[in-house]
């Protein structure tokens, strides 16, 4: 029989894919991929490039972007 790990027994990540972001913060695949789009997201700092070209949204970041003040 094959457990799960458990929450304490995973590492932290600090980056996730575009789905994973999604089920995280409660934002929709679309509106993560607008704002980069749109460039509200930038490139090295809310998110990054794989080697593949696959988009790994940086948890940390995406934290401070909502804690920004305007």
């Amino acid at each position: 029989m094959v457990l799960a790990p458990t929450p304490s027994s995973l590492a932290p990540v600090h980056y996730v894919t575009i789905a994973r972001a999604a089920n995280l913060t409660g934002l929709t695949e679309k509106a993560i991929r607008r704002k980069i789009e749109d460039g509200k997201w930038l490139s090295g700092r809310e998110y990054r490039r794989s080697p593949d070209g696959g988009i790994f949204i940086d948890l940390r970041a995406y934290e401070q972007w909502v804690e920004r003040v305007e």
